[in-house]
C-alpha cells in the first residue's frame, strides 16, 4: 500500500461529502504537506507527515466522532478499523497540541496511554500545516488562523480554552517550520 494515495483517499471518502468545508481544509493543509516535502530534514517522514495532515480531521466524520475530541476519535479508527501505522495514528492524536484539548475533556491519561506523542518535527510540521491552512482551503498565516478559530468559539468553550493556552506553542511550531522553510526551499 503506498500511503499518501491511500491516506488521501480515506480522507475523501470520510470527509467530501459529508463535510465539504472540512474537506477543503484537508485539500489546503495536503498542499501545505507537499511543499514541506522539500525539507531534507524531513527525509523519510516527508511521506508519513503528508498521510498525516490529510488524515488529521477524520475525526470529525459522522461515525467516527465518539469522545467529542476528533484527534482521538481519528486516530482510534485509523489503529482499529484500518490497521494504520503507529506513528501515523500517533501523529493525529497530538495534532496542534492535542493533550492540552485532552487534559480539558479529562482525556489526558487516555490519549496518552493510547498513543505516545510523537514530538519534533513532524509535531511542528503538523501544526504548522494546520494552523496555514482557512477553514475553506485558503493559505493564511496562524495569527489569521487563530483569530478566526476564536470567533468561532465562545471563550469559556473547550476549544476556545484550548487554543488559548495553545496560542504561544503554536507560534513557536510556525516559527521553526517558517526558519526551516526559509533555509531550505
Amino acid at each position: 500500500m503506498d500511503l499518501l494515495p491511500w491516506a488521501q483517499s480515506l480522507a475523501e471518502q470520510l470527509l467530501a461529502q459529508e463535510l465539504p468545508r472540512r474537506w477543503a481544509h484537508t485539500q489546503g493543509v495536503g498542499y501545505l504537506a507537499e511543499v514541506l516535502a522539500g525539507i531534507p530534514a524531513l527525509g523519510d517522514d516527508a511521506e508519513l507527515l503528508a498521510a498525516a495532515v490529510w488524515l488529521h480531521d477524520i475525526g470529525y466524520a459522522p461515525g467516527l466522532a465518539d469522545t467529542g475530541m476528533h484527534q482521538l476519535d481519528g486516530a482510534r479508527h485509523l489503529r482499529d478499523t484500518e490497521k494504520a501505522n503507529p506513528r501515523l495514528c500517533a501523529l493525529i492524536a497530538h495534532h496542534t497540541y492535542a493533550d492540552i484539548e485532552a487534559r480539558h475533556r479529562d482525556l489526558h491519561a487516555v490519549l496518552e496511554a493510547e498513543f505516545p506523542p510523537i514530538p519534533g518535527l513532524l509535531a511542528d510540521a503538523l501544526t504548522y500545516c494546520d494552523v496555514s491552512t482557512t477553514p475553506d482551503g485558503e493559505l493564511t498565516n496562524a495569527k489569521d488562523r487563530l483569530t478566526e478559530i476564536f470567533a468561532r468559539y465562545a471563550p469559556g468553550s473547550i476549544v476556545y480554552e484550548t487554543m488559548t493556552e495553545a496560542t504561544p506553542l503554536i507560534f513557536e511550531s510556525v516559527a521553526r517550520i517558517s526558519a526551516l522553510m526559509s533555509t531550505c526551499l
